[in-house]
């Protein structure tokens, strides 16, 4: 279940990470840590591989940046749990593996497809994700279009997640 708030309509921030093509999730915080749940040790191993100053250095809103089929591998929730908890708002990609794009969007992160997106934007770079029409802006004045998501996956976003928005949708009626 997600406890995580929706994103803002515009995510106006910057690249905290770029990842190429084939990025398995579970490499964010080590196959050594991927039965841990707990959300303050999760964010301390956050990225230590690539980045031991990640943590110090990654701002609430941030996105990270991959290329096709980001998230391949077992859809293990803990990677995630660091990195919101890091304060990553979304993640765009050229593409998603489907176990990960299903298991992250139905807890409410804005998994957004945009072809090109890992060869448009670098390392640190201001952007704004308009993430309901996968519309991305570079502070160069350049703009990328993916596929925006559908209604549904939306409303999920939305909500912070699918459970969230199930409760909504079958809530007894107030009197």
């Amino acid at each position: 279940m997600s406890t995580y708030p929706p994103p803002p309509d515009l995510i106006e921030s910057r690249v905290a990470w770029v990842f190429g093509d084939d990025f398995d999730i579970d490499l964010v915080v080590g196959v050594a840590n991927i039965k841990s749940y707990d959300a303050d040790h999760l964010r301390s191993v956050c990225m230590t591989a690539f980045d031991p100053g990640f943590v110090d250095r990654v701002r609430p809103g941030d996105i990270i940046v991959g290329g096709r089929n980001f998230g391949y591998g077992h859809p293990h929730y803990p990677p995630m749990v660091a990195l919101r908890n890091a304060g990553i708002a979304a993640i765009v990609a050229e593409s998603f593996s489907p176990g990960f794009w299903r298991g992250e969007t139905f807890n409410g992160m804005p998994l957004i497809t945009i072809e090109g997106v890992s060869e448009a934007v670098a390392l640190h770079d201001e952007i704004t994700l308009d993430w309901r029409t996968a519309t991305l802006d570079t502070a160069d004045g350049a703009r990328i279009v993916g596929t925006p998501p559908n209604p549904r996956t939306v409303a999920i976003i939305e909500a912070g997640g699918s459970y969230q928005l199930l409760l909504a949708e079958h809530a007894p009626a107030s009197q």
